[in-house]
C-alpha cells in the first residue's frame, strides 16, 4: 500500500553562478531566496543546488602570474560572499524562526553547494605559497554554517539520476567541454547532466533506450556587468531554474528569469530597477 507522500517525486531548485565580490548588486540573492520559501516551504522532498562560483574571489583571480595576494583584498572578498550568502538564506531563516515561535515544525530542505573555480582559487594559492597554508581556507567561506552540504570542485554529485558539478570536462585534455551544441555535451556525459560556470542558458533533451536525458548549462543569477565580456555579452539569461518530478534523471525543467523575480518581489521590470538603483541595465553595459 502506498501512502500519498510515497508518490510525490522530488523537486529541484538549481541556483546557478551568484559571484558576489565587493560593490556588487546582490538584490537577486534575496529575491531568490524569497522565492523559494514562497513557493516551495510547504512542499515535500524540495532539494536546492547551488552550481558553485559563489564567491568570486578577485583577489586570487591572477595568482598563477602574481604568485602574490593582498590580504585585505582577499579579507574583503571573503566578507563579501559570506554578506551575500547571509542575503540569500535570511529568508529561510526568517521562516523558520517564525515557524519556531509558534511551535511548527521548521523547514529544512536538502541543500547541496558545489564549489567552483572561483572558490577553488583559495585552495590553489594555498597548495602554491606554504606560507598561506593554514590562513586561507574555503572554510572561511559560510556555506557550511548556512546548513549547506559543501561538496569538493569537479567533484560529481548524482541526485536523483541527475550528475551536477560546476562544470564537466574532458578526460583527455582536462578542459571544461565547450562548444555551443547541448547535444553533443549529452552524447560526451552519456546521461542527465547539470552544470554552471558559462554565461549561457542551454538546454536539451533526447531519448536513449526509451529513457530520457536532460542536458542543462545555466551560469549566472547575479546582476551586475562582467567587464571583460565587452559591451555586447552581458545580455545573457539570468535566473534559477526548477525542476519538477525529478526521477531516475527525467524532470519538468521551469525557468524563473531575475526579470520575473524582480517583477515578482520590486514591482518592475528588471531594467527599470537597475536604471534606478545602479545606473544601468543588463542589455549594455553604458550608463543610462
Amino acid at each position: 500500500m502506498f501512502l500519498k507522500q510515497d508518490l510525490i517525486a522530488p523537486t529541484h531548485i538549481i541556483i546557478p553562478d551568484t559571484q558576489c565580490r565587493p560593490d556588487v548588486p546582490t538584490d537577486a540573492l534575496g529575491w531568490i531566496g524569497q522565492y523559494i520559501v514562497d513557493e516551495f516551504s510547504k512542499k515535500p522532498k524540495v532539494k536546492i543546488i547551488h552550481l558553485g562560483d559563489h564567491a568570486d574571489m578577485p583577489s586570487l583571480s591572477q595568482w598563477d602570474n602574481k604568485r602574490e595576494m593582498e590580504g585585505r583584498r582577499y579579507l574583503a572578498d571573503i566578507e563579501a560572499a559570506n554578506r551575500g550568502f547571509d542575503v540569500l538564506n535570511a529568508p529561510l531563516n526568517r521562516y523558520n524562526k517564525e515557524r519556531a515561535k509558534i511551535h511548527k515544525t521548521v523547514w529544512k530542505p536538502e541543500k547541496h553547494f558545489l564549489l567552483g573555480n572561483h572558490e577553488n582559487r583559495i585552495e590553489r594559492a594555498a597548495s602554491i605559497d606554504p606560507k598561506l597554508d593554514g590562513t586561507i581556507s574555503v572554510e572561511q567561506l559560510n556555506y557550511a554554517k548556512h546548513g549547506w552540504k559543501v561538496h569538493g570542485f569537479l567533484t560529481p554529485v548524482s541526485i536523483d539520476g541527475v550528475i551536477y558539478s560546476h562544470y564537466f570536462y574532458q578526460p583527455q585534455t582536462g578542459k571544461p567541454y565547450g562548444g555551443n551544441s547541448i547535444d553533443t555535451r549529452l552524447k560526451n556525459i552519456g546521461t542527465s547532466f547539470t552544470m554552471g560556470h558559462q554565461q549561457m542558458l542551454m538546454y536539451g533533451l533526447r531519448f536513449v533506450n526509451g529513457k530520457s536525458q536532460h542536458g542543462l548549462v545555466a551560469g549566472a543569477a547575479y546582476l551586475h556587468i562582467e567587464d571583460y565580456r565587452g559591451p555586447q555579452a552581458n545580455a545573457h539569461w539570468r535566473g534559477i531554474i526548477v525542476k519538477h518530478e525529478v526521477v531516475d534523471g527525467s524532470y519538468d525543467p521551469m525557468f524563473i528569469s531575475l526579470n520575473y523575480l524582480c517583477r515578482r518581489y520590486e514591482g518592475q521590470t528588471l531594467d527599470k530597477f537597475m536604471s534606478k538603483s545602479y545606473g544601468y541595465t543588463l542589455h549594455s553595459n553604458a550608463s543610462i
